[in-house]
């Protein structure tokens, strides 16, 4: 077990903060005690120079919950010795963005000292109100600092964005939960418990679902129900966290069983088996990437052409997954499992590539008749379909060795399929 109360008297919490939340308590006072954005914050790059010079620019900073957008913007107005103006577009409006305009202009004409206006929240701000800001941001009046959980290219005014530079921050993973929970308990900001027991840590890292305020806030919770001399146990980090502990690992057996068993549920059409498991999926914190990658596959695989429209399906959610992310994908990705739950199944595609496979493994590849070869070497006897009645053609396709060779066979799920096929093989004298 991990002791509690391991003193840091190099690092005094702030008095005035002393009945804050934890979150707020631990909140990074320098970049370097920063954890996470390793991307974004490596040496050299732009927004590291900008807060190591102090020379601040407008931007928008998106990302997930609890990822560090606040502390960012912070840490930015602290490096840059600005004034630091935080509004939430949530409750502000024109009148205060016009009140905050108006104290910039004075403090800059009086003191010579810069602002920053940290605007939380600012997709929720109208156009109207954005446009408010632009003539402050255009001119320097402001450096405008703004965060959001939504794409900020369908939520923020175009002219807003071009005048500001757009940093997308990555949730944060189970390791770097963990180092802010463990530098929390090392400073004793962690209430009356003695000590934490390591599974109570580990499910507070793994399933605070990447955001730092939520694990931090857990952790304090925990330590408040365990009471003064008692051991946090995993029972009180579930209670904090009103989450149940799973028995999940993305690297371990647990992550191959459970998308197996979401596929054959979703195979076996039962959506709400396909539900089931790719909720625990989710709430395991599975990478949304490789469910999506198993949906488009079985789109292929099991439904095939008995519904065409399942890969549309499934290829769209996967473009969800890329563009929008966690956790607004996770819509995409029902919205996928139900229908390719619902959708008719047949495994007639893959059958029939195993089949065309396994004869070319077994009699070789054999070259396509000279009639079928590029125009450079084609013997000139191509019979063009599209100039026969029906646009059908009774010229051979096949080489020699697999004339007579059927490797795609419909099921009942591919009945339309199997009838335009008997059609057009009769047509072409193959019936």
């Amino acid at each position: 077990m991990q002791r509690l109360f391991e003193t840091d008297d190099s690092r005094p919490p702030a008095g005035e903060l002393s009945g804050a939340p934890l979150a707020t308590r631990m909140r990074p006072r320098t970049l370097d005690e920063f954890v996470g954005q390793d991307r974004l914050l490596a040496a050299g790059s732009t927004l590291r120079r900008a807060i190591e010079e102090g020379h601040p620019h407008s931007m928008i900073l998106h990302g997930p919950p609890g990822s560090g957008k606040t502390t960012l913007a912070r840490l930015i107005a602290d490096a840059s010795n600005a004034a630091f103006e935080e509004e939430s577009a949530v409750e502000a409006g024109r009148a205060e963005v016009r009140a905050v305009i108006e104290r910039a202009r004075e403090r800059l004409g009086t003191t010579g000292a810069s602002t920053i206006l940290f605007l939380d929240e600012i997709h929720r701000f109208n156009k109207a109100q954005q446009d408010a800001l632009l003539p402050a941001v255009e001119t320097g009046l402001i450096t405008l600092i703004g965060a959001t959980t939504e794409n900020p290219y369908f939520e923020v005014n175009s002219a807003l964005l071009s005048r500001t530079h757009v940093y997308e921050l990555a949730t944060l993973g189970p390791t770097e939960i963990r180092v802010l929970l463990d530098r929390a308990i090392g400073r004793g900001e962690c209430g009356p418990a003695e000590r934490i027991e390591p599974e109570a840590l580990e499910f507070l890292a793994e399933r605070s679902g990447g955001d730092a305020r939520t694990a931090l806030n857990g952790l304090e919770l925990a330590c408040e129900a365990a009471g003064p001399g008692r051991a946090v146990t995993l029972a009180h980090a579930e209670d904090a966290l009103q989450r149940r502990a799973l028995l999940y690992d993305r690297k371990a057996d647990r992550h191959y069983d459970t998308i197996s068993a979401w596929i054959k549920a979703t195979r076996g059409s039962d959506p709400d088996a396909s539900l089931y498991y790719l909720a625990v999926m989710l709430e395991g914190g599975e990478d949304a990437r490789f469910i999506v990658r198993r949906m488009v596959v079985l789109a292929s695989e099991d439904i095939g052409n008995a519904d065409p429209q399942a890969l549309v399906v499934a290829t769209a959610a996967a473009h969800a997954v890329e563009h929008v992310g966690m956790p607004e994908c996770q819509f995409a990705l029902a919205q996928a499992a139900i229908y390719l739950s619902l959708a008719p199944k047949s495994d007639a595609a893959k059958r029939a590539v195993f089949a065309a496979r396994e004869h070319i493994r077994d009699q070789g590849a054999e070259p396509p008749p000279a009639h079928l070869r590029s125009s450079t070497r084609s013997d000139g006897g191509y019979d063009n379909p599209h100039r026969r009645p029906g646009h059908i053609s009774p010229q051979e396709l096949m080489p020699d060795s697999a004339i007579g060779r059927r490797f795609y066979d419909p099921d009942a799920a591919e009945a339309a399929l199997r009838e335009r096929l008997e059609e057009i093989r009769k047509a072409r004298g193959r019936g």
